[in-house]
């Protein structure tokens, strides 16, 4: 077995009552806002892939201003080694 994981970036539109629903998204995905404007938040989510899916799903697209991932990285659990 082995742990996975891969980070987002994600710059979202922020304004009025939709700085309230952002940051309450970022919270149910346990996401953090790295940066803020007047009109704009950033906020850097990490998980699996499923879960970063999950959270561009579940805000407004048109919110959605810019994106970068990292793609996925891996380590061995416990003792393991992963090997590839």
């Amino acid at each position: 077995h082995y742990t996975e994981r891969e980070m987002m970036l994600i710059k979202v539109r922020a304004v009025g009552k939709e700085r309230d629903e952002m940051k309450r998204m970022t919270d149910i995905f346990r996401g953090r806002i790295i940066d803020v404007t007047e009109k704009t938040y950033t906020i850097e989510l990490t998980g699996d892939a499923a879960k970063l899916d999950a959270f561009i799903e579940a805000v407004d697209r048109a919110a959605i201003l810019e994106t970068v991932r990292t793609g996925s990285s891996g380590i061995g659990r416990g003792e393991r080694i992963l090997r590839v």
